[in-house]
């Protein structure tokens, strides 16, 4: 019962509060805000190549719908611009109320290793660009699609199997202790 009076205030709460941005991401149809929990299951299942009943946790793909299409800044915290390491500590903050900080390769330090293989939703996805040191994060979806900050579209949704991603990837992590 608590649940669905947590649920339906969600959704009173939720219901008109995204505002319209374009953004080219994964599919085209993910700048437009969805509104409904209805709408964020259909959008994302979409996105991901899933079913709808596979977008289970409503919190997190609002999370992602609110940020979508944020620009990238360098050392950025917030809506104006954030960076790859600043949304991956949002999310955990506000969808699993758990706390990490730092650079993407500080964040890594906190997780036990995972293989691409074994990555669950929320799990976090860590890449060394250029470098042999881990230079990128982003937060494990579904069917090998994240979501991250890229410098050049902002927060958007890839897949670990396209060609740049496929190269950087450096291993999964999942958070040691649950803070």
């Amino acid at each position: 019962m608590r649940t669905r009076a947590y649920l339906f205030l969600f959704l009173l709460a939720s219901t008109g509060l995204w505002s319209c941005r374009s953004n080219k991401g994964i599919e085209s149809d993910l700048s437009a805000k969805a509104g409904s929990a209805k709408a964020v299951k259909a959008k994302y299942a979409k996105a991901l190549g899933v079913n709808e009943k596979d977008i289970q946790n409503l919190k997190l793909y609002s999370f992602i719908d609110d940020w979508y299409g944020v620009p990238y800044k360098y050392a950025g915290q917030n809506k104006s611009g954030i960076d790859c390491s600043g949304f991956a500590g949002a999310l955990y903050r506000d969808v699993y109320n758990r706390k990490i900080g730092g650079p993407a390769s500080s964040i890594y330090l906190q997780c036990r290793a995972v293989s691409q293989n074994d990555l669950r939703e929320g799990d976090l996805v860590f890449f060394a660009i250029g470098t042999e040191k881990i230079s990128h994060v982003g937060v494990y979806l579904q069917n090998n699609k994240f979501v991250h900050a890229s410098t050049k579209k902002g927060v958007m949704i890839n897949d670990l199997n396209e060609a740049y991603y496929k190269k950087y990837f450096y291993k999964g992590g999942r958070l040691k202790i649950l803070t």
